[in-house]
């Protein structure tokens, strides 16, 4: 018999035969049910890169008296400890925890920068079974958690899927026939008026006039606009595709009754976007979507509200445009192996400590109402839904104060660009999605902290809200 592997260089074969145990270990894993693959889901600013890393964070000191009374596994004292381990793809970065949780909790604390590429962790959580039977049968096992962390942005490159070159620019033109993109657009839809999309394709035509769009994309995306539908994803944050023709395209207006001409410019911009759909959406969504077990959706309601009725409308678009590309359903051995299901939902409202924990109660209502239909799309395919208002990193208290007469409760923290603690009523939050005269009496006004811990923070983990709940719903079934 021939050796397949004869005349192979030994640093190739040995990269090899670590490929294929990896991918063997990864299989046994999955057929056992001890690997849960974690899609943390969100729009810009919504809170992913600080999540995963205070999530990583609890876990690895939850024997140093971690405060997660609601995750079982460590109340119960069935939790044994937690690794970062070598993580699966080889070609991801992986995520930075360390620099992000130095930065977190030093001295002088900061939010981390956003997140402009992809990348990727795996913890190796060790515990005892639940159970005398499960006991008995083993003294200890181990969940795999893989977590991919990439731009909130790039989620919007998934709904372009569902297009054509044609219907994609039809949608985007006609969203730019309403405020504040009728606006923003204007330069843009100016150049493109002059524009011939008939005549020979020029790439410094291309390249100006696509380059014209992308400064409109990001106008939308500017915090004081806080537009979140913005396609394609790439255009505002490129990551490893900087500065390639992949990038250079833009909607154009219908052809006319002659049709396109071959090598016209309109004939270009199509084609790029075919391959920016082949090449970057789908494979984005092949690769790492398709694969996905748990799904948590992070949502800066907060933040939609202090923008106002448009931005508010523009993410709640966003996310039912974005829910459409995930697997959900019931999950078994088969889907495990060869096309895994989402098969539990949490939708979580972030920055809860931004508010009082009076607050916390209607900020769920709201949040429940806004997901109604994407939840009520996943329940009937038979998945575990919750929603929930949680803070990653909790760096407010609340407190309670007489105020003419009245009983009122503020929130005490550092504001946003300031050094100094401050006592600050926030407002309150509406249990319905708020009429068009609230909106226009600018009612929302919720103040940004930066991150430090209050003074009655315990223990030596970062504070939270409700993040053990969070991980027992997410990962609780897996560690019993």
């Amino acid at each position: 018999m021939k050796n397949l592997f004869k005349d192979w260089p030994t640093d190739r074969l040995t990269r090899h035969v670590n490929q294929m145990g990896s991918q063997l270990d990864d299989w046994l894993h999955l057929t056992m049910d001890r690997t849960v693959r974690l899609a943390v889901t969100g729009l810009n600013q919504s809170g992913k890169t600080v999540f995963t890393t205070t999530l990583i964070h609890h876990l690895l000191h939850a024997l140093e008296g971690s405060n997660l009374p609601g995750l079982k596994v460590a109340d119960e004292n069935r939790l044994l400890g937690t690794r970062i381990m070598l993580q699966p793809d080889l070609d991801i970065p992986a995520f930075p925890y360390e620099r992000h949780i130095r930065t977190l909790l030093s001295n002088k604390p900061a939010w981390p920068v956003p997140t402009e590429a992809l990348s990727e962790i795996r913890l190796a959580i060790r515990f005892r079974p639940a159970g005398v039977l499960s006991s008995r049968l083993a003294t200890s096992s181990t969940l795999y958690l893989d977590i991919i962390d990439y731009p909130g942005e790039w989620l919007l490159d998934l709904p372009m899927l569902k297009h054509s070159f044609e219907s994609w620019s039809e949608q985007t033109l006609k969203l730019c026939e309403e405020e504040p993109r009728l606006s923003l657009s204007a330069r843009w839809r100016a150049q493109l008026a002059e524009l011939n999309p008939a005549t020979p394709a020029n790439e410094e035509e291309i390249r100006r006039i696509s380059e014209s769009y992308t400064d409109f994309l990001m106008a939308c995306k500017n915090p004081k606009v806080g537009l979140s539908f913005l396609q394609p994803g790439r255009f505002t944050i490129p990551g490893d595709l900087k500065g390639a023709p992949l990038l250079t395209f833009c909607p154009l207006p219908k052809a006319g009754a002659s049709g396109i001409p071959s090598g016209s410019l309109h004939e270009a911009m199509a084609r790029r976007f075919d391959s920016y759909q082949k090449l970057v959406a789908e494979g984005f969504l092949k690769r790492h979507f398709s694969r996905f077990d748990r799904q948590i959706v992070l949502l800066d309601l907060l933040g939609a509200l202090n923008r106002g009725p448009n931005a508010f409308a523009d993410m709640h678009t966003s996310l039912e445009a974005i829910l459409e590309n995930f697997r959900h359903g019931p999950s078994s051995l088969l889907t495990r192996l060869f096309s895994p299901r989402i098969d539990r939902l949490l939708f979580a409202a972030t920055k809860a400590d931004y508010v009082a924990a009076n607050q916390h109660h209607n900020l769920e209502r709201l949040l429940r109402r806004l997901v109604a239909r994407s939840a009520n799309d996943a329940s009937f395919l038979g998945v575990e839904i919750q929603s929930q208002a949680l803070s990653s990193m909790r760096c407010t208290r609340t407190v309670v104060r007489e105020h003419n007469g009245r009983r009122l409760s503020f929130v005490q923290g550092t504001p946003k660009g300031r050094d100094r603690e401050t006592l600050l009523f926030p407002g309150e939050i509406p249990e319905i999605l708020p009429e068009p005269e609230e909106w226009s009496a600018q009612r929302f006004h919720f103040m940004e902290f930066e991150p430090r811990r209050p003074p009655d923070a315990p223990g030596p983990t970062a504070p939270h809200i409700r993040m053990d709940q969070a991980l027992e719903f997410l990962l609780g079934d897996k560690l019993r």
